[in-house]
């Protein structure tokens, strides 16, 4: 149990060096590449801080155990939207600017799908593929269709030089994966120690555990006022989650979602992608009352999902 808590502790360590890192870095690649930082947020950051997920679920998957790889796509995905924003906010109030509206729509539709799939029974080698295809859809479609919103972050936070921004953004990668991955090492040898099963391994100490570079990223990117980052960085994890790694576990593992996922869970999942949608369009920022919110909606999902 020793190692177990050391793997955590030297994980989470890792998540806040990487996650400062890579946002520094990626702001940088934002200035010199010309897009927004909501963009950056989105493709860049997004694909980044979801490759904890990617690792844990495609393991699970080759492990035989679906159960781990959907339960960590449902689960963190309820993690960055409630969790992450929540005390993201609380950290720092994150300011609306009308960004990332599109994408939230996105999100919604490839949510509601996930759902459709959950309550189907459907599982196939093609409907992965078909979700593949979909991010890659996404991505190109993003690139073309940057928005109004330009450098609205711009300013002198990101690195001048464009290598200097690139390694940045590859060592915080590096130490994010590492530290995810020895996080979550050490948490599922805790939850086998007291016979979790492997669906509520997957909701919840899985997932928390690959969303917390997300949650070292936003907070980073809270902090430093970028806020199109920070909601970028969730929405986009929230889509790359669903089609590229939903798309990737379905096309190793072609089987259907676990049905336990399809009630309250995905009902859960859909309503805090609605929320996202409705505070984006209609909210100026989310403020600390609000994360306070957010906060006890995902730690009362964690304490119902283990009774």
């Amino acid at each position: 149990m020793l190692e177990a808590i050391l793997l955590s502790l030297v994980g989470l360590v890792g998540l806040a060096i990487g996650g400062e890192l890579l946002v520094r870095g990626a702001v940088g690649i934002a200035q010199k590449l010309g897009v927004s930082t909501l963009f950056t947020g989105l493709v860049i950051v997004g694909f980044a801080t979801s490759m904890p997920e990617m690792v844990a679920s495609v393991q699970a998957a080759l492990a035989g155990s679906p159960e781990i790889a959907w339960g960590n796509i449902v689960g963190s995905n309820l993690a960055n939207t409630l969790l992450i924003l929540g005390v993201s906010a609380l950290v720092a109030p994150i300011v609306l600017t009308g960004t990332g509206r599109r994408d939230a729509v996105v999100a919604l539709a490839v949510t509601l799908l996930l759902w459709a799939l959950a309550w189907s029974q459907l599982g196939a080698q093609w409907i992965g593929f078909a979700l593949l295809f979909g991010i890659v859809a996404y991505i190109v479609w993003r690139y073309k269709h940057p928005g109004a919103a330009q450098l609205e972050e711009d300013d002198e936070d990101g690195p001048s030089n464009s290598v200097i921004a690139l390694l940045l953004f590859i060592a915080g990668l590096g130490i994010l994966v590492a530290g995810g991955n020895a996080l979550v090492t050490g948490a599922i040898s805790l939850a086998t120690i007291f016979k979790v099963p492997e669906t509520v391994i997957g909701l919840t100490v899985v997932a928390v555990g690959t969303s917390l570079p997300e949650l070292a990223a936003s907070i980073a990117a809270a902090l430093r006022g970028k806020s199109g980052l920070a909601i970028g960085n969730v929405v986009g994890s929230n889509i790359y989650n669903i089609l590229l790694i939903g798309g990737t576990t379905m096309s190793i593992a072609p089987f259907a979602l676990p049905i336990e996922l399809a009630g309250l869970q995905m009902a859960l999942l859909t309503g805090s992608a609605v929320i996202l949608l409705a505070l984006l369009w209609k909210a100026k920022a989310i403020g600390r009352w609000l994360g306070a919110v957010l906060l006890a909606a995902f730690i009362g999902n964690v304490v119902l999902v283990f009774n």
